[in-house]
């Protein structure tokens, strides 16, 4: 392994600015074959989906520091297999969508997506740090669009004030921390202008992938709005490093609440071990195992996703076994937009009138009878 070359990660404060720091990082990214080469020992197959990725518009990018948690010699890395293209997304599997969760058809102004009555996802920009090559939204991420200019979002702003049965905004992308404080803070500042909008939870992957953005001033940015929520994307244990322990901890400590949400992944979590640990730790870390979500299915994506029933018996396997406070929901998102399904081994076993019979985790079946009807007052 002395051939290669571990990429800088840019953790020193006497290097720069915090804000320096994360910037680095960002212009540092690993967008080529050459530079990927220099990191990691590619496997042919690696090799060839690298070709694909960059000859067909769902770019390559991985910032130093996420590339420095790889396994340079190991293809199974559970990192590496989130970030580096194989040749297998070339393929497509039924059941396939470009468009996975129909949000070109729930537009309902530029940039802002609404598939739930009181909801909106408001798309901000197309970048990341990491191009996740399970991405929902490979159609339009990295197109070079970059951050949305304000007066691009005033078609949505204008919608959401217009519908104030929306009180809850999913700020997306992209990532919108990949943006400047000025460009953050000028969306969720407008945003505070809608009373109707009561909540803004804003998507990013940043604490994962770029745990330098989590800085001092990012984090009084999102105090702009009064209710902001950090909806953060760790999927494996080995992404919950020092540094990224530390991005957690700041945005806790600034009052921030962070909730995490989890793709399962096909030879990245899809054991019940993996899943423990990983939800445990962020509860550790003040952090709400929120959702297990079904991986959606993007076109290119069939070799990472596991079947439902895989995702069924591992919460099984979580139930009882693992405090509920470190159990997420296990979600489907549906295809077509058609909206969110929580997934549940079924406990009960039995039903018969006034009495239901459940079986517990530890495989006991109890039987629960319900109370007498009241007699009403004639």
């Amino acid at each position: 392994m002395s051939s290669l070359v571990r990429l800088p990660v840019s953790l020193d404060p006497s290097e720069g600015s915090e804000d320096a720091a994360w910037r680095a990082e960002v212009r540092g990214a690993i967008t080529t074959l050459e530079t990927l080469e220099r990191t990691l020992t590619l496997t042919d197959d690696e090799r060839l989906g690298v070709a694909h990725a960059l000859t067909n518009g769902f770019p390559l990018s991985i910032t130093p520091y996420y590339a420095s948690l790889m396994d340079p010699d190991d293809p199974g890395c559970p990192v590496r297999r989130q970030a580096v293209p194989v040749a297998s997304e070339r393929d497509e599997v039924p059941g396939d969508l470009r468009d996975p969760l129909g949000e070109e058809a729930h537009e309902v102004a530029p940039h802002l997506v609404q598939r739930y009555p009181d909801r909106a996802l408001l798309l901000a920009t197309d970048r990341c740090s990491v191009y996740c090559r399970f991405c929902t939204r490979s159609r339009m991420v990295g197109q070079g669009g970059g951050a949305r200019p304000l007066a691009e979002l005033e078609g949505a702003f204008e919608y959401l004030a217009s519908h104030p049965a929306v009180r809850d905004v999913i700020l997306s992308g992209g990532d919108p921390l990949v943006m400047s404080d000025g460009r953050l803070e000028s969306i969720l500042a407008r945003l505070r202008t809608i009373p109707s909008v009561r909540w803004v939870r804003v998507a990013t992957r940043t604490p994962v992938t770029l745990p330098q953005r989590i800085t001092d001033g990012v984090c009084r940015v999102l105090r702009t709005h009064p209710a902001v929520w950090v909806m953060t994307h760790f999927n494996h244990p080995k992404e919950l490093s020092a540094l990224s322990r530390s991005a957690l901890a700041r945005l806790v400590d600034h009052g921030i609440p962070v909730m995490n949400q989890t793709v399962l992944l096909r030879g990245v979590n899809d054991d019940a071990d993996t899943l423990e640990t990983l939800f445990t730790e962020l509860v550790a870390s003040r952090v709400r195992p929120y959702y297990l979500l079904q991986a959606d299915p993007v076109r290119g994506t069939g070799h990472m996703r596991t079947s439902i029933a895989t995702g069924l018996s591992l919460m099984a396997r979580l139930t009882g076994r693992v405090s509920g406070l470190a159990v997420p929901k296990y979600i489907v998102d549906t295809p077509g937009g058609m909206g969110k399904v929580p997934l549940s081994p079924d406990a009960v076993i039995a039903r018969s009138e006034g009495s239901t019979t459940l079986r517990t985790w530890r495989g006991v079946d109890v039987e629960y009878v319900d109370p007498p009807s009241p007699c009403l007052p004639s």
